[in-house]
C-alpha cells in the first residue's frame, strides 16, 4: 500500500482561477484518501490572485496564505502539506518544489527573470522543476515552449485534461525523448472539481525532496484520471 500525494492544486488565495481555500482544498483531500498536497499557486506571472501593484513582501505574504491555510488545516486532519507554485513563461507553466516563502522574499522580481536564469537560481538553491501540461492547447497560446535542459521531470498525467487525452500522451513521448522522469497532478481548482490523479509513492514524504529523491529512483507511480471525484 503506498502513499498517495495531489502534486498539482490551486487555492483562491493565491490563484485568480481558482474558487476553494487552501482549508478547503485540505479537508477534500484528507476526504478522499490523499497522505499530502502540494500546494501549487500561480506566481506572479500567472494568473495569480495576487494585487502586482503591491510592494513585493506584501505580495509574497498574500500569495503563501493558501499553502498556510492548508498546512494549518492538515496539521488538525493529518495530511501532508508542502509548498510549491507554478510559474509562468509566456503560455507556458513550471511545478517549482523545494523552495519556500523566504527564498522568495530573497529573490525580488523573480518572476520578470529570464526563464532560463530563473530556472538555474532556483535549481542552484535546491529547488526541482516540473514542466506542467507541456502540451496543453488553449486559444491564448500561440506556440508551445519546451525547456528539455532545465527541468527536472514532465507532468505527463494532468487530470484537468479529461477532454484532451492526447496531451498527456504527448507529454509521455516528450519525457522518453529526453530520458526526463514522468509524473502526475490533477491541476484541482474547485472542491467539486477532484481529478483524482497524482502520484503513489513507497514511503510517506517528510520534506518535498523526498519528492525528487522517488522521482529519480524510479519509485513514483502516475495515477491517472477518468472520474471526478466528489
Amino acid at each position: 500500500m503506498g502513499y498517495r500525494y495531489e502534486t498539482h492544486m490551486h487555492t483562491c488565495e493565491g490563484s485568480a482561477c481558482a474558487s476553494a481555500s487552501g482549508a478547503e482544498m485540505a479537508r477534500i483531500h484528507k476526504e478522499n484518501g490523499y497522505t499530502g498536497i502540494f500546494v501549487t499557486d500561480h506566481f506572479f506571472n500567472g494568473n495569480t490572485a495576487v494585487p502586482r501593484d503591491l510592494p513585493w513582501r506584501e505580495r509574497i505574504g498574500r500569495f503563501c496564505l493558501g499553502y498556510e491555510h492548508a498546512r494549518e488545516e492538515g496539521e488538525k486532519i493529518g495530511l501532508d502539506v508542502f509548498f510549491g507554485f507554478e510559474y509562468g513563461v509566456n503560455a507556458a507553466d513550471f511545478l517549482v518544489y523545494n523552495l519556500d516563502r523566504q527564498w522568495l522574499l530573497e529573490h525580488e522580481d523573480i518572476d520578470r527573470e529570464d526563464a532560463r536564469r530563473a530556472f538555474a537560481l532556483m535549481r542552484r538553491d535546491g529547488g526541482f522543476i516540473i514542466h506542467a501540461h507541456p502540451f496543453r492547447e488553449r486559444d491564448y497560446i500561440d506556440h508551445i515552449e519546451l525547456f528539455p535542459r532545465d527541468v527536472d521531470g514532465v507532468e505527463i498525467v494532468n487530470g484537468a485534461q479529461l477532454e484532451l487525452p492526447e496531451m498527456n500522451d504527448r507529454a509521455k513521448i516528450y519525457a522518453m525523448m529526453y530520458g526526463l522522469p514522468g509524473t502526475a497532478g490533477s491541476d484541482s481548482h474547485h472542491i467539486n472539481a477532484l481529478y483524482g490523479s497524482g502520484v503513489e509513492v513507497p514511503r510517506r514524504m517528510e520534506r518535498a525532496a523526498d519528492y525528487l529523491e522517488m522521482l529519480r529512483a524510479g519509485e513514483v507511480k502516475c495515477l491517472g484520471y477518468g472520474r471526478v471525484l466528489k
